[in-house]
């Protein structure tokens, strides 16, 4: 029969030209058989534990578009704020906030120095446009704007550095306790009076 519009006399010959299909008649077989749960592949019930693929793209939605943007992502998983907070840090849950997960930290500070080489691109335009043409008969406000907020983007992306030189010493104090010794720590002399 041709694929198509068709008559419905066609239609009804083409139907009327199949056989049904004749039944399997087996002997008298007895089947035997056990059903076996099969584990189910994937997080298990109860189990919630967060892919580190997920803590990785809610890190670094933190640190490109900020926090709330990650608060609002984590929460599409189900996720709690402060577990995004985590995240950010490069830490796997609050307990391990300042100790941060290796991968996840580098994934986060590659990010960062992807936006840092991208603003540092920028600023170098910006600054390369600003030409003493442009000083004496343009208003440059403008470009120095750009230049100005690329190097903000550029501050505000580096990582902290806690250790920026031996110029930045805090005091330290030093606090002396002596130990009190007991009565039979010391020897005894018995004199005669």
């Amino acid at each position: 029969m041709a694929i198509g519009i068709v008559s419905d006399e066609d239609f009804q010959r083409e139907i009327g030209s199949y056989k049904p299909a004749t039944p399997l008649i087996v002997p008298d077989v007895v089947l035997e058989g056990t059903i076996i749960d099969v584990p189910k592949r994937g997080r298990k019930d109860g189990d919630v534990a967060v892919p580190e693929s997920l803590q990785k793209i809610i890190g670094e939605e933190a640190l490109l578009n900020g926090r709330a943007s990650a608060v609002a992502l984590a929460g599409e998983f189900g996720l709690s704020p402060s577990s995004a907070s985590a995240y950010a840090v490069g830490a796997t849950s609050t307990s391990s906030y300042n100790s941060p997960k290796p991968s996840i930290l580098q994934h986060i500070n590659k990010s960062r120095e992807r936006a840092m080489r991208k603003a540092a691109k920028t600023l170098n335009a910006a600054l390369g446009s600003i030409t003493q043409e442009k000083l004496d008969y343009l208003d440059a406000d403008k470009v120095s704007g750009i230049a100005k907020d690329m190097s903000v983007i550029i501050k505000n992306l580096e990582p902290k550095n806690t250790n920026e030189g031996s110029d930045n010493k805090q005091p330290q104090f030093v606090i002396f306790a002596p130990s009190f010794r007991k009565e039979e720590n010391y020897d005894f002399i018995t004199v005669q009076e």
